[in-house]
């Protein structure tokens, strides 16, 4: 918004706010949230009367400070329309000075005369009351005021602070008409306040050396007890204080200065060394009064008789002067060895290194102390005891932000980040903490607007029956609620009294009354602010201490919550990745499988509590009934693991369909994906990219004909076979490398597996754990497991119930398979010679057994299909030949022979009088393959035995074969 430009924007939107329109792309957010709190107070733009007070201090420390340099503005801003007001921190006007003395005869008398209160609940949207509410400068420009008698003038505010503890001590204004309007003010209001406040440091300052020299002189004067005196504590140096014990003893001494209390208390240092801190008054000339604190130090063979009295008063009058002293240094009763124990005032201070410690620096007794000549007395700090109050709250802020750097942000939870927030702050810093997060925030997402959909996510506090909205409600917040404030304008909000924090009590009026009912009467509103993105709010609420939240306060929820919102903001998108992730690889794993009666399967899949990776798992049927069980595990976590995954198996999908056996699948998959992991990380790689070898995988191939059971390995956990009695076994399995090592071959090994045995594949994520020995983990495994006679489900439960781990680092696939086995009536076997005469023998025997299964309905189909599959292998083969039917979910026709070569499908032409064979097997089965064996191969076709729900046969398609 221009300074000097066409006022009808603001003037329009002030006329449309009064009649209750909406005006927020119109008006600054300052100026409106102001609008609305003297809306909400009910003033009136034509009547906003101002009280006036008499109770004024025009001799205070403000007044005293902002003299010089009231005067120097004036003289800056001579000849100029110009008004320029000071006024305290009730917003009461304490001084005008005019640019040109001519003013005061045409302004009225609150504008011209001190003493009236220009706070906003009273005068509405103004300079001074702006400035007191916003804690900030603020600019204040024609129709943005609220009364009718300001709508042109201009004005800049800013607040003037007391540099040790952040309060605000008043508001320097400048008042001028509205077409003078120069954004050159600001710089020049800024550098007036800050001069200022330095003068307010120099008054503490002064006073504080005045007490020094009081101090110093009181010393002097003081009749001498036997007690070295030294001026200060840099000085004790050379009685065994090094820089470490005088921080322990300055810290120690800040709080007795900051207690604004007269004691003596011992503290012990590292080494068994014993100093005590004596505090007492200390008035300066001027009568300001203060505390002094002294360290005495007993000689190496003495010890100290310090009564718990605090010590007498020094700078008082000459005539008490004579009666301050330190008690006299008393050595100890002989042949009693030590000291006796400090008593309950004593302070014990350790470290590192410290006395019966490997490397201790001190040794116990008096080592580090003087030799003789009685105690060393020093000064260690001397100061009014509420600067001292600010310097150890300072201390203390710093401490809190340094463990919240630690303990904000442990885990990867939205929640959890946000309760650690409020964790810290209760009770350093407030009694009650709240904070609300978008439910989009806690999906993972991003806010499309913060102050919609939000949900109480944390309650914290001093007390469980405090009145607040419970977590998990809905928070629905009004426009004037300091919580929507600190939303729209993504700034933080001071109330300081809830008392008169109108906005806040509208929210929810009898639930207002309940939590000032116990106590609850400040309040900081702070964003959760992270990347310019409003993620929620966090709302901090003091009870148990009457004092209001200050400035400083507020600067440090701000920063501790600058630091949770970069957290939250980390936990949610890794959220919202883990659930991409998560959502990705169940997209990758198998549904469902496939039917077959091969093995009964049950799976269970659990990612990490901490990312999710690669483990997957599947069942892929294989020609002639067998069925192949894959389980892999992919190097690392996350969406690269989880796209690596799908990639790998959907490659074993594919070399399984070539029917290759175990070792070989492994090898293939071993050149792919040492490949992949050239592509991606190039000939470099130290370039950053995270490649994918090391992957593991177990690949299984069960026959149920022969209930032979084929397996291989490449750099994965065996698996634990189960025998029907329920013994639990892990074979012997040659160990192959990881895949993308390549170089080493894999090898196979072949086990005899009685019906209803079970394997168990699993991944290392099951076994594996930091808190727990492999070994036991397998023993863990093997108990779960040695139940005879148990469904795969049961097992699967079983197996989760006792072996995984409580809170899983690593993804977690188990796949279990009981075996069946194929009926031998639903198996026929024809052994051949390599004899054409034959063929029409076989025709016959497939045909009666065919009959015997009562599947006529396929007999014709059945009798072409191995006529054109025996042909084949006389004519191009060689013997012996073999002739297998199954009879399982599909009829499986076999032919065998001793030859390597294997047939493929071609388009015969018109004139051609063969080549057509396999087209037929083609046309006629529901799908047929080559599989190589040790001994030669197998060529095998499968014939559906329903279509439909139709029986399957041949007469269904030959008027689909094309003519031949």
């Amino acid at each position: 918004m221009g300074l000097v430009a066409d006022d009808i924007g603001p003037v329009r939107a002030r006329e449309q706010f009064l009649r209750g329109g909406a005006v927020e792309d119109a008006v600054r957010s300052p100026i409106l949230d102001s609008w609305r709190r003297s809306r909400a107070l009910g003033l009136s733009p034509d009547g906003c009367e101002l009280p006036y007070t008499q109770d004024l201090d025009l001799d205070g420390r403000l007044i005293r400070a902002a003299a010089p340099v009231m005067s120097r503005l004036q003289a800056m801003f001579d000849g100029r329309s110009m008004n320029i007001s000071l006024a305290d921190a009730r917003g009461a006007v304490l001084q005008r000075r005019f640019g040109q003395a001519a003013m005061v005869q045409h302004l009225a008398a609150i504008q011209s005369v001190p003493g009236f209160v220009f706070a906003e609940k009273y005068g509405g949207t103004n300079g001074i009351g702006l400035a007191l509410a916003e804690r900030q400068l603020v600019n204040i420009y024609g129709a943005e005021h609220f009364a009718e008698r300001s709508q042109a003038n201009a004005c800049v505010a800013i607040p003037v602070r007391d540099p040790l503890n952040g309060r605000i001590e008043g508001v320097l204004c400048f008042g001028y008409p509205y077409t003078d309007a120069d954004t050159a003010l600001d710089v020049v209001i800024r550098r007036a306040a800050g001069a200022i406040e330095r003068r307010l440091l120099e008054q503490s300052s002064a006073r504080e050396r005045a007490l020094l020299q009081a101090y110093l002189e009181a010393r002097r004067r003081a009749p001498a007890d036997g007690t070295s005196v030294n001026g200060q504590l840099g000085e004790l140096a050379a009685s065994g204080l090094d820089w470490r014990d005088q921080m322990i003893l300055k810290e120690k001494a800040g709080e007795l200065l900051a207690s604004a209390q007269r004691a003596a208390v011992e503290v012990i240092l590292p080494g068994d060394r014993r100093v005590t801190l004596l505090s007492r008054p200390v008035t300066s000339p001027s009568g300001v009064e203060g505390l002094a604190v002294e360290a005495v130090i007993p000689s190496r063979h003495q010890r100290l008789a310090i009564s718990t009295e605090a010590g007498e008063p020094l700078g008082t009058p000459p005539g008490l002067l004579a009666q301050q002293h330190l008690t006299e240094a008393v050595p100890p009763p002989v042949g009693l060895p030590g000291r006796p124990p400090p008593g309950p005032d004593a302070v014990t201070a350790r470290r590192p290194g410290a006395a019966g410690t490997p490397g201790a620096r001190g040794a116990p007794g008096g080592a580090g102390l003087p030799d003789d000549g009685g105690a060393t007395s020093g000064l260690v700090l001397v100061g009014e005891p509420g600067v001292g109050k600010y310097a150890v709250a300072a201390r203390r802020r710093l401490e809190l932000l340094s463990e919240a750097s630690t303990r904000i942000g442990t885990t990867l939870d939205v929640s959890r980040t946000a309760l650690e927030l409020a964790e810290m702050a209760v009770p350093r810093l407030a009694d009650y903490v709240t904070i609300d997060l978008p439910a989009a925030v806690l999906r993972g997402d991003e806010p499309a607007d913060p102050r919609k959909d939000l949900h109480r996510t944390v309650v914290h506090g001093v007390r469980d029956d405090c009145p607040f909205y419970p977590a998990g409600e809905p928070v629905d917040l009004k426009e004037t609620t300091p919580q929507l404030r600190c939303l729209t304008s993504g700034e933080t909000v001071l109330e300081p009294d809830l008392r008169t924090a109108s906005g806040w009590i509208s929210q929810n009026p009898a639930r207002a009354q309940r939590l000032l009912a116990h106590g609850v009467h400040s309040l900081i509103t702070v964003p959760l602010l992270a990347r310019g993105i409003v993620l929620g709010i966090a709302s901090f609420y003091r009870s148990q201490d009457p004092s209001p939240f200050g400035d400083d306060d507020r600067s440090l929820a701000q920063e501790l919550t600058t630091r949770a919102a970069i957290c939250i903001d980390n936990a949610r998108r890794y959220t919202r990745e883990h659930s991409m992730v998560l959502a990705l690889q169940h997209s990758l794993l198998p549904h469902g499988f496939p039917e077959q009666n091969a093995v009964e399967v049950a799976h269970r899949y659990m990612p990490a509590e901490s990312g999710v990776g690669g483990d997957w798992f599947d069942v892929i049927p294989l020609s002639s009934t067998r069925v192949a069980l894959v389980v892999g595990d992919v190097v690392g976590h996350g969406l690269h693991a989880a796209a690596t995954m799908g990639r790998l198996r959907t490659a074993a999908r594919t070399f399984a369909e070539l029917d290759l056996p175990p070792d070989e699948v492994l090898t293939h998959l071993d050149n792919l994906v040492g490949r992949l992991d050239r592509e991606e990380c190039g000939e470099d790689p130290s370039n950053g990219n995270t490649g994918i070898i090391g992957a593991t995988c177990l690949y299984v191939i069960y026959d149920p004909t022969t209930q032979q059971c084929t397996m291989a390995r490449a750099g994965h956990p065996p698996p634990a076979l189960v025998r029907p009695d329920g013994t639990v076994t892990f074979p012997e399995l040659p160990a192959g490398p990881p895949l993308g090592l390549g170089g080493l071959p894999f090898e196979s090994a072949e086990f005899l597996l009685p019906e209803g045995s079970q394997l168990v594949l699993y991944t290392d994520g099951l076994i594996e754990d930091r808190h727990r020995d492999f070994d036991v983990a397998l023993e863990q495994l093997r108990r779960a497991l040695s139940h005879p006679n148990r469904p795969p489900e049961e097992t699967c439960r079983e197996v989760v119930r006792a072996v995984v781990p409580e809170h899983p680092t690593d993804d977690i696939a188990l796949l279990v398979a009981r075996t069946h086995t194929l009926d031998p009536h639903r198996i026929a076997v024809w052994d051949l010679p390599a004899d054409p005469a034959l063929v029409s023998s076989v025709r016959s025997a497939v045909t009666a057994r065919l009959t015997e299964w009562g599947l006529e309905e396929i007999a014709f189909t059945t009798e072409l299909l191995l006529s054109e599959l025996v042909t084949n292998a006389i004519r191009y083969g060689t013997g012996p030949i073999q002739v297998r039917l199954l009879y399982d979910r599909a009829l499986t026709c076999e032919v065998a022979d001793t030859s390597s070569t294997a047939p493929h499908l071609r388009h015969a032409a018109t004139t051609d009088e063969g080549g057509r064979g396999l087209f037929l097997v083609a046309q006629l089965s529901q799908c047929w393959g080559t599989r190589y064996t040790a001994g030669g191969k197998v060529i095998w076709a499968e014939c559906a035995l329903e279509v439909g729900g139709k029986p399957f046969g041949a007469e269904a398609f030959l008027d689909d074969i094309p003519a031949i």
